[in-house]
């Protein structure tokens, strides 16, 4: 009877206890400041609704605009493609539901923060004709310069939270752009599994002044043939080389030169494809500093710049597709 008694006693004061716990729990200032400042300035339902993003800043303004769902850039007056990873990035970001506590329900404190419309930078999501879902002023920094104030348009209250947004807003609008050769290879419709036939026109000499043939490579299956010796080769090399082509960017896109141009026959690259698509890239010749031009069929994008790097890996020895140690 006394062990009952006592256990009866304990199971008492450990059921007290946890009330208490959870009570303390559930009205701790803290913790319920803490919900009470998880926030989003853009609902997540609304994402796929979206059909463009305007972001001004000083005088700099990148205009986004999905078209058929792929995302591009204007800029120039020319519609550019945009890096879809990146657009849908920032839109995550815009929807995160995060701590953004309430700082000012005060339009005196507007300027003070770099929040009246003419100091801070503005970001505009659109879907379609009518207002738009999201207006968003962004200020200055706090003294720690891991957050910054936000503000809606058209509101007093000014909210503040961590800077995940000066990555996207202070970018120039080359940082939207998709500057792959082959913009579908960014999200995986395009890969060296789409491709048959790979055939490389190289410079017609080397550095040493020796002609260069062509070289072809044609699919047999899950292994490729070639019209060159290769004494063992390595068919994951080979698949590597084809896959960096694909995935090979440009720094920047040119105006100044058109795809006719005569320059674009020093060299050029042929991709035939499963779907019967043939995509053909024709390069310049290199400058001083190892860069040059390309012009892709079927692009309406005009012509990349392409780093010294990046054209050296397009035309590699035939070495290079031999297994590691081969003779």
């Amino acid at each position: 009877m006394v062990y009952k008694k006592k256990l009866t006693v304990l199971s008492g004061i450990i059921a007290a206890l946890a009330l208490i716990y959870m009570v303390t729990v559930i009205f701790d200032p803290e913790r319920r400041g803490a919900r009470s400042a998880a926030y989003s300035w853009l609902e997540p339902a609304g994402a796929a609704r979206i059909s463009g993003i305007t972001i001004a800043n000083g005088e700099e303004t990148v205009s986004l605009a999905r078209n058929g769902g792929k995302w591009f850039v204007s800029h120039d007056g020319k519609d550019y493609p945009a890096k879809d990873l990146r657009v849908e990035d920032f839109i995550a970001a815009l929807a995160k539901r995060a701590p953004y506590p309430l700082r000012s329900s005060s339009a005196s404190s507007h300027e003070r923060l770099s929040l009246t419309e003419e100091q801070s930078t503005r970001i505009t999501v659109a879907a379609g004709a009518g207002l738009p879902l999201l207006s968003l002023l962004m200020g200055q920094s706090d003294l720690t310069g891991q957050n910054v104030y936000l503000r809606k348009q058209g509101e007093n209250e000014v909210r503040s939270g961590e800077d995940i947004f000066s990555v996207y807003t202070q970018s120039a609008p080359a940082a939207w752009y998709n500057l792959r050769l082959f913009p579908e290879s960014e999200n995986g419709k395009l890969d060296v599994v789409h491709v048959q036939r790979l055939t490389v026109y190289p410079p017609p000499f080397t550095d040493n002044g020796e002609e260069v043939p062509l070289r072809i490579f044609t699919r047999k299956g899950r292994e490729w043939t070639f019209n060159f010796e290769l004494a063992r080769p390595d068919m994951a090399k080979v698949d590597n080389y084809i896959r960096d082509i694909l995935n090979t960017s440009g720094d920047d896109f040119v105006s100044s030169v058109a795809p006719s141009d005569s320059l674009f026959n020093n060299s050029r690259i042929v991709l035939e494809l499963g779907n019967g698509s043939i995509n053909t890239v024709r390069l310049g010749p290199p400058d001083e500093d190892g860069k040059c031009f390309a012009a892709v069929s079927g692009s309406d994008w005009g012509v990349y710049s392409i780093s010294a790097w990046a054209s050296r890996r397009l035309f590699p020895d035939t070495e290079s597709f031999e297994v590691d140690g081969a003779d």
